[in-house]
């Protein structure tokens, strides 16, 4: 037998086989159309074995296409979140309501029926990393064309259209307050085959919390407050992608939170674009942390993010007097310079930052403040610079968040000349990061000998003899114990740390 004669023989084999294993399965599933293209698409889907054929000697590879009314059962799903702590809620939120379909997650995206990207674009990069791993989803749409690709968030928020253009992959658009909708979409574009973008709702009061949530803590939890932000800063797009801003009833948040104490979690944290000016029926943030800090069960109360022009006397008196509720402020600072600060429409002066931190540290000495810098903003000089390297030193944060600056289409800034070049701009954030390091590695250096006091998160990856806890302040804390103590608040004497993480033994006295 020649050789062009075996590769023949071989190639009519193949597909003798697939007659026959149709023939197979036609037999149970005669009676269900639905099921019966289901194993047939299955089928299809399977990679051919490999073999030495030439492909421009065989016929194309025409998979079976099903109609949209008898689309395979979704079974899986799994979501890719970016972000921030508004995202990751809003995923498990998303989560729930597959749950409550009867799907289960799985963490390989290949292996999903339901596929969701939860993006963010505070920044340029966040959002270019989330743009990355969707364009990567074209591949895998091809090799199962019966799965459903959806982005949400705040890019789906943005650029819904644009989207569904630049990537003729995805199935489904979902903006911010749009994800109660997800389970009809999905119905929907089972029944019709046609992408769907829903964007709609992004300034009505819906509060997603309503619906089903599969958290991703056994210990502690996510609760929404407030959605939207009305700051308007310069450079931010949040309050086009997040909504004006809204606040939740004070009785539905502590209904829920008092269910998670009654669940078993021991810790919360209150989410919020700028939890401080949270404000429903003349009640204030302090009153609401009041409120909660009685509720059985519950241990600790965390809240993010807060606004300085916000963060008044009476919250930071509520903060030290309230047993259950962390000494931890996040107050981002953004810039040292004044006259940056009014370009960003910030409404405070690096003089009345200060006064916050002085204020916290002299109410609780031993409170975490951490912070927010942009460095490179348009227009920011070199004496703008300085002030801001002023205010790192004069602040001493526990740790900071420092991005150099990227302009954002459709805020007022992106419309500004970006006059720092970036070698510059990467410049003043290097020099910032180290020095940063330098003091949260001196803070955490001087903890050194002191009790503090941890709950009990998990055991660590590295090692199932040790446990990963954070204290009042939000400081990682690792030490060796029985995982039997996961949930429970334990103290721990600080032996060792580097700049991020503290390490300790348990204190039996």
């Amino acid at each position: 037998m020649s050789f062009r004669l075996w590769r023949v023989w071989r190639h009519a084999l193949y597909e003798a086989r697939f007659l026959i294993l149709i023939f197979r399965i036609s037999l149970p599933f005669a009676a269900d159309e639905s099921n019966f293209n289901h194993q047939i698409m299955k089928l299809r889907s399977r990679p051919k074995p490999r073999a030495r054929l030439n492909s421009r000697e065989l016929k194309p590879y025409i998979p079976l296409v099903m109609d949209a009314t008898h689309a395979a059962p979704l079974n899986s799903y799994c979501i890719i979140t970016y972000g921030c702590q508004m995202n990751d809620h809003d995923s498990e939120i998303m989560a729930g309501i597959l749950d409550a379909r009867g799907m289960h997650p799985v963490k390989d995206e290949s292996l999903a029926d339901v596929v969701i990207v939860n993006t963010c674009v505070v920044r340029g990069g966040a959002e270019e990393r989330a743009l990355g791993r969707i364009g990567q989803m074209a591949g895998l749409k091809k090799r199962r064309p019966g799965m459903i690709i959806a982005v949400a968030g705040c890019m789906a928020q943005k650029d819904a259209g644009q989207l569904i253009a630049r990537m003729p992959h995805l199935d489904m658009v979902i903006g911010t307050r749009d994800l109660y909708k997800l389970s009809s979409l999905i119905d929907e574009f089972n029944r019709t085959g046609e992408s769907l973008v829903s964007i709609k709702d992004v300034d009505k009061p819906v509060f997603l919390d309503a619906f089903p949530v599969r958290r991703k803590h056994k210990i502690k939890a996510l609760t929404t407050i407030m959605y939207g932000c009305g700051n308007l800063c310069s450079y931010c797009v949040v309050p086009q992608t997040r909504g004006r801003e809204v606040s939740r009833p004070m009785s539905e948040i502590a209904d829920e939170v008092r269910r998670l104490g009654d669940d078993g979690y021991k810790e919360v944290l209150l989410i919020g674009q700028n939890v401080n000016s949270y404000c429903h029926e003349g009640r204030d943030f302090a009153d609401l942390l009041e409120a909660l800090n009685g509720i059985s069960g519950i241990e600790r109360i965390r809240f993010i993010t807060s606004h300085p022009k916000d963060c008044s006397d009476k919250l930071i008196e509520a903060v030290a007097s309230l047993d259950k509720v962390c000494e931890n402020f996040h107050l981002p600072a953004q810039s040292g310079s004044d006259s940056v600060l009014e370009r960003m429409n910030r409404r405070y002066s690096a003089g009345h930052y200060l006064g916050l931190v002085e204020k916290i540290r002299q109410r609780m000495p031993g409170a975490a403040v951490t912070t927010d810098l942009i460095v490179g903003f348009p227009g920011e000089t070199e004496a703008d610079y300085e002030q801001t390297c002023e205010l790192l030193e004069r602040s001493r944060w526990d740790s900071a968040f420092i991005f150099m600056y990227s302009p954002r289409a459709g805020t007022p800034a992106a419309q500004w000349p970006d006059s720092v070049p970036l070698a510059e701009k990467k410049r003043r954030l290097q020099r910032c990061l180290a020095r940063q390091e330098e003091i949260s590695g001196g803070i955490n250096r001087a903890l050194a000998g002191q009790k503090l006091e941890a709950l009990v998160e998990s055991v660590s990856r590295r090692s199932a003899r040790q446990l990963i806890g954070r204290a009042r302040g939000g400081k990682c804390v690792i030490f060796d114990g029985d995982a039997g103590l996961i949930g429970k608040l334990v103290q721990v004497k600080i032996t060792g740390s580097v700049p991020h993480t503290l390490f300790g033994s348990i204190d039996e006295a």
